[in-house]
């Protein structure tokens, strides 16, 4: 069997969402069997660069075994240049045809992927409600009221979740602008502190004591100012404390030292090399590599067969389409130190749900794994006819 082409595609989701631009792709066989892939940087500012990447990478693999994926992945990080030590851009590349190449085993064997990375010690996947400072549900909304953290707290807890994550710091209480950079990279003032810890601690009074609360940072905080909320908020039982500040082992290192509650990292660290720099001092709880844009699933397994010798747990981060909840929830199924699954508030809307032709949804906050051959989801014939970038690579 052999790699024919590749399509890749930059799906149009305006005018629900003009910031989502999901970089998806399909690679084709001489035996009529294809996979799906994506690469995870739908977000920010990165995805055009995504499709260039993954466009130069196709090229390389046109004529090889799609089964070969080993061969294939090496061949793609070390023959590259920048492919060695590279950062989002390069790996989401990587991550998105490897994904696809994991597809293609799966329907050539006729099994779930879960099967191929050994069998599954779950079928229940416990779930949390993720990114509630943008409301629970299809419609987005900017929380900088109090009672408006509680109330979507209480809803997602309403529909089942018994964990849930937010941001607490990312809109000012008095009228709801966005925090800038500048506000957020230095030492916090009483007021900024007082600002958050209050939301956590109304949030904490209204779902109770057998929720989990997971605190986002998204990494705007310097280590100083993430020291300062930590403190303040660990006596709420904070489940773990997530990128409290730039991703880095030395300030991760710091922040862990000075702080009594786990800490999480990964989405923005690419590849074994850079994640081994965190178990190696100890800086990390919890791991949350994104298949999307970490290397794939082949990176993605050796990243967490590191972890386990080090105690340390695994979360994928997923914020894509449906097609790569499916991949996460067979990486989180076949991995005996996965502790919780990402369900973000973006795969509640429909411009993303119609990206693949199933809608993968927990119930009562509990995922069952994909039992079709491959991944069990694929790219819908909406991300063929509504792009903003397509090319085939052949």
């Amino acid at each position: 069997m052999k790699i024919t082409h590749v399509d890749i595609m930059q799906v149009d989701c305006r005018p629900d969402a003009p910031q989502w631009k999901p970089i998806v792709c399909r690679v084709y066989t001489d035996e009529g069997i294809y996979g799906d892939g994506e690469a995870a940087l739908a977000y920010g500012v990165a995805s055009s660069a995504a499709f260039g990447m993954i466009k130069d990478l196709a090229s390389l693999i046109i004529g090889m075994n799609p089964l070969d994926n080993e061969v294939i992945w090496d061949k793609m990080y070390r023959s590259t240049f920048w492919g060695q030590n590279g950062g989002p851009v390069v790996f989401a590349g990587i991550s998105a045809l490897d994904i696809a190449l994991w597809d293609i085993k799966g329907k050539f064997f006729n099994v779930p992927l879960y099967k191929l990375l050994g069998g599954k010690f779950r079928d229940n996947i416990r779930c949390y409600a993720s990114q509630l400072q943008f409301g629970w549900g299809p419609e987005r909304k900017e929380l900088y009221r109090l009672e408006d953290y509680v109330a979507a707290s209480k809803k997602a807890v309403a529909e089942g979740y018994d964990a849930i994550k937010i941001d607490f710091f990312t809109y000012a209480p008095e009228d709801g602008h966005a925090y800038n950079t500048e506000e957020r990279t230095r030492l916090l003032t009483p007021k900024m502190v007082d600002t958050v810890i209050s939301r956590v601690a109304a949030v904490r009074e209204a779902v109770g004591p057998d929720v989990d609360i997971i605190m986002e940072n998204h990494s705007f905080l310097d280590a100083n100012g993430a020291v300062q909320l930590g403190r303040e908020a660990q006596k709420y039982n904070i489940f773990y404390y997530e990128e409290p500040c730039t991703p880095d082992p030395t300030l991760s290192k710091y922040v862990c030292d000075k702080l009594a509650m786990p800490i999480a990292n990964g989405e923005r660290i690419f590849s074994r090399w850079q994640y081994a720099k965190y178990y190696e001092n100890q800086s990390i709880q919890v791991i949350q590599p994104d298949l999307g844009n970490c290397g794939g699933l082949t990176e993605g397994k050796k990243i967490c067969d590191m972890a386990y010798a080090y105690d340390v747990c695994v979360q994928a981060h997923v914020c894509a389409s449906p097609l790569s909840t499916a991949v996460a929830l067979h990486l989180e199924a076949a991995i005996p130190h996965f502790v919780i699954h990402e369900h973000h508030r973006v795969n509640l809307c429909d411009f993303n749900k119609r990206l693949a032709i199933h809608d993968f949804q927990p119930i009562n906050g509990r995922f069952k794994i994909p039992e079709g051959p491959g991944i069990g989801n694929e790219l819908s014939p909406y991300c063929f006819t509504n792009t903003l970038m397509k090319t085939t690579v052949k």
